[in-house]
C-alpha cells in the first residue's frame, strides 16, 4: 500500500508540474496576475507530493519490503539502518526520485523565499523549471519506475552493491545532485530572463545567490566522491579522469565562471550575453553527466544503469531543453544591450580573463571526455584518453588563471592601476619565491616543475590574505581601527578571499601528493616488516571477523617510527556473499596533512598476501582546500547583499538591459 501512495504522489506530482509549466506562462502573456500567482503554491505542492513519493521508497527499503523489485535488487535485511537509507539512491530508479526532489525542493525555495523577484519573471522561472520536472517525471513514471511490484516477491534481497555501502556515499551523491540540478534555477532564470526580455543587474543581483549555492554543493560533492574513491578503491588515487568523474568537473568550471560572470554584469552590467550563455551552459553539462551516467554509454564504477532504452529518453531530453534553450538565445542575443564599458586592465578585465580560461579548461575535459565515446559510436572504432592526455592540457590553462587570481580582487572597477596592484602584492611574490627556491634546494635532482608549482600555491595563499590585510588597512592603520575595518568589510569580500586561499591549499595538496608519493608493493607473511619514509610496519597476521551482511578479513600492522610504536593500521577486504562481490577498505593514518595508506592485495597459496603502502605528503590538503572554498562560498553567500533589493547601476541613466534591436 506504501508504494501504491508514492507512485500516486508521484503521479499527482506530474499533473501539477504540468499545471505549473503552462499557466503562470499563460499569466505573464496576457498580465494576468492571478494566473502568474498560481506558480508559487503550485510549485509548493508539487514539492509535498514528490517528499512523500520519496518517504514511500524510503519506508519501503526502511521494513525491507521485497515485493518492490528496487529493494529486492539493492538492498537486504541484515543490512545497517544507515545502508538501507543510502540504497534508496544507491541505484538507477532511486537516484532519479532523488533527482526530483531535489528539482522540486529548489522550485519550493523560489516560490517560498523569491519575494522580491518581479511577479512576471517568478512566474516564468518556475514555469521553466516545471518544463524540468515534467520531463524528469516522465522520464521516471515511462522507463524507471520505483515502486514496481513482483508476483513472487523473494524471502531476501541481492544486497547493495558492496562499494556503495559506505558512509561517503551517504553524503557524495546527495551533495552532486544538489550542486547538479541547483544550476537548474540559473538555467530556468536564464531562459525565463529571454522570453521576459529582462536581463540587467538586478537580474544578476537574483541569479548569483542559487549559482553560489549549487557551486557549494557541487564542489563538497565532488570532493567527497574523491576521497570515496580514494580510501574505498583501494588504488590509493584521488582522481582518475573517469569520464563521470569529468562530468561533474565541467558544470563546476562552467559555474565557477558564470559566478565571476554574473558578478561583472551585477556591478557593471557589462557580459550580459556571455552570463546567460554560462547559465545556460552550466546546467546542460549536469544534463550531460546524467546522460553519461545512465545511458549505459560507460562502464564505470560511477554508474547506475546500462539500459539503452533510457538512454534514448535522456538524448531526447538533452536534445529539447539545452537545443531549445540556445535556439531562444540565439533568438535573443542581438537584442541585448551591451551595457557599461570598461578598461582591459580592470577588475572586469580580470574576470573575463578568468573566465575565457575557465571555459577553454571546461572544453578541453569536455572533448578529452565525449571524443572517444562518439568516435566508436560513428566508426566503431576504441580510443583511449586518459590522465596523460588532461595533465598536458588542463593543467596549463590553470597556470595563468592562478597567476592571475591575486590581482582581480585588487583591481578597481572600470579602470585599474596593474603597477599599484603589483606593488602591493610584493609579499605574495616573496613568499613563492622564497618558498619554491626552499623547496627546489630540499628536493635538488627530483622534479623541476614541482617546486614552482608549491611557489605559485603559496603565492596564490598570501595574495588571497595580502587582499584582506590591504583592504582592512593591517600594518597601516592603528589596530582599533584595523578591527572596526574588518568587522565592518562585508562578508562578500571575505569570502572571495578565503575561496581563493582554498584553492591554493587544493593546488598544494595536488602538487605534493603527485609528486613526491611514495609507494611500495608486497608480498607478507606474519613477522614481515616493509618499511618506507621512515616508517616500519610489521605484518602482525590477519584474522576474520563477521559483519552484518559480509564477512572481512583483516591485516593487522604495527607501525614504528624511529623504533617507536605509533599506531596499528587494519585494512581490510570484504566478501558480500549476497552479491558474491568484495571490496577492499583501506586503513590509513594521518600525521598532519599527510597520510600513510595501507591497502590489502589478494593471498597468495603459501599464505603470504599481497600489501600495497603508500606515504602520501600533504593529500589532506587537497579536501581540506575543497572545505575551505565551500566555507568562502558560504559567506559570500550570507552576505545581506545577496538577499536584499536590487543593485543601483553604476549609471542612473541605465534602465534597461534589452531593447529590441532598432
Amino acid at each position: 500500500m506504501i508504494a501504491e501512495l508514492g507512485h500516486y504522489a508521484l503521479v499527482l506530482a506530474l499533473a501539477l508540474a504540468l499545471v505549473q509549466s503552462v499557466v503562470p506562462l499563460v499569466g505573464t502573456r496576457t498580465r494576468d496576475p492571478v494566473l502568474m500567482q498560481v506558480a508559487s503554491p503550485t510549485a509548493l505542492v508539487q514539492f509535498v507530493f514528490v517528499a512523500l513519493s520519496f518517504a514511500a521508497l524510503t519506508a519501503c527499503y526502511v521494513t525491507s519490503d521485497f515485493s518492490i523489485l528496487n529493494v529486492a535488487e539493492n538492498s537486504h535485511s541484515q543490512q545497517p539502518l544507515i545502508f538501507k537509507l543510502t540504497s534508496v539512491w544507491g541505484n538507477h530508479e532511486g537516484s532519479m526520485l532523488l533527482w526530483v526532489l531535489i528539482l522540486a525542493f529548489f522550485g519550493a525555495l523560489v516560490a517560498a523565499f523569491g519575494n522580491n523577484i518581479p511577479a512576471a519573471l517568478k512566474a516564468s522561472v518556475l514555469a521553466v523549471q516545471s518544463w524540468i520536472a515534467v520531463t524528469f517525471y516522465l522520464f521516471i513514471l515511462l522507463t524507471s519506475n520505483p515502486f514496481a511490484r513482483l508476483p513472487n516477491p523473494p524471502f531476501e534481497g541481492r544486497d547493495l552493491n558492496p562499494i556503495l555501502q559506505d558512509l561517503g556515499l551517504a553524503i557524495h551523491p546527495p551533495l552532486l545532485y544538489l550542486g547538479y540540478v541547483g544550476f537548474s534555477i540559473s538555467f530556468s532564470f536564464a531562459v525565463a530572463a529571454l522570453i521576459e526580455g529582462r536581463i540587467d543587474a538586478a537580474w544578476a543581483r537574483w541569479v548569483r545567490p542559487w549559482t553560489l549555492a549549487a557551486w557549494m554543493f557541487l564542489t563538497l560533492g565532488i570532493a567527497m566522491g574523491s576521497y570515496w574513491a580514494y580510501y574505498e578503491l583501494g588504488w590509493g588515487g584521488w582522481w582518475f579522469w573517469d569520464p563521470v568523474e569529468n562530468a561533474s568537473l565541467m558544470p563546476w568550471l562552467a559555474g565557477t565562471a558564470l559566478l565571476h560572470s554574473a558578478l561583472v554584469m551585477e556591478k557593471r552590467e557589462a557580459l550580459k550575453v556571455w552570463t546567460i550563455l554560462l547559465a545556460i551552459l552550466a546546467f546542460s553539462l549536469s544534463l550531460i553527466g546524467t546522460f553519461l551516467v545512465r545511458s549505459g554509454v560507460l562502464t564505470s564504477v560511477h554508474t547506475f544503469a546500462t539500459d539503452p532504452t533510457r538512454g534514448v529518453f535522456i538524448l531526447a531530453i538533452l536534445i529539447a531543453f539545452i537545443g531549445g534553450s540556445l535556439a531562444i538565445f540565439a533568438w535573443r542575443a542581438s537584442s541585448l544591450k551591451q551595457g557599461g564599458l570598461f578598461a582591459p586592465v580592470s577588475r572586469e578585465g580580470a574576470l573575463v580573463l578568468n573566465n575565457l580560461l575557465l571555459t577553454t579548461a571546461c572544453a578541453t575535459v569536455f572533448v578529452g571526455t565525449l571524443y572517444p565515446l562518439a568516435l566508436e559510436a560513428l566508426t566503431g572504432a576504441k580510443i583511449s584518453v586518459g590522465a596523460p592526455f588532461f595533465n598536458m592540457t588542463f593543467g596549463p590553462l590553470f597556470l595563468p588563471i592562478l597567476l592571475a587570481m591575486p590581482f582581480g580582487p585588487m583591481l578597481a572597477w572600470k579602470r585599474g592601476d596593474l603597477l599599484g596592484v603589483a606593488q602591493r602584492l610584493v609579499w605574495a611574490y616573496a613568499a613563492g619565491a622564497v618558498v619554491a627556491a626552499a623547496v627546489y634546494a630540499y628536493t635538488w635532482g627530483g622534479p623541476v616543475i614541482a617546486p614552482f608549482a608549491i611557489g605559485l600555491s603559496a603565492y596564490v595563499i598570501v595574495g588571497a590574505l595580502v587582499d584582506i590585510a590591504e583592504r582592512i588597512g593591517l600594518m597601516r592603520l592603528p589596530l582599533a581601527v584595523v578591527a572596526r575595518r574588518a568587522a565592518g568589510l562585508p562578508r562578500a569580500s571575505w569570502g572571495t578571499a578565503i575561496a581563493h586561499l582554498g584553492v591554493g591549499l587544493t593546488m598544494l595538496g595536488v602538487v605534493c601528493e603527485m609528486n613526491w608519493g611514495a609507494e611500495r608493493i608486497g608480498m607478507v607473511k606474519p613477522g614481515a616488516v616493509l618499511s618506507l619514509r621512515g616508517y616500519d610496519l610489521t605484518f602482525d597476521g590477519t584474522s576474520m571477523r563477521e559483519g552484518p551482511n559480509y564477512r572481512e578479513l583483516i591485516g593487522h600492522f604495527t607501525v614504528r617510527r624511529d623504533g617507536n610504536v605509533i599506531t596499528v593500521m587494519e585494512p581490510t577486504k570484504r566478501n558480500f556473499a549476497a552479491r558474491e562481490m568484495g571490496t577492499t577498505e583501506a586503513a590509513l593514518y594521518s600525521r598532519g596533512a599527510s597520510q600513510l595508506y595501507v591497502s590489502l592485495g589478494d593471498p597468495s597459496p603459501d599464505g603470504a598476501i599481497a600489501v600495497r603502502i603508500y606515504h602520501k605528503p600533504l593529500v589532506l590538503l587537497i579536501w581540506i582546500g575543497a572545505l575551505v572554498m565551500t566555507f568562502g562560498g558560504g559567506l559570500s553567500l550570507s552576505d545581506r547583499r545577496l538577499r536584499v533589493g536590487a543593485p543601483k547601476p553604476a549609471k542612473a541613466k541605465s534602465k534597461t538591459a534589452l531593447q529590441p534591436a532598432e
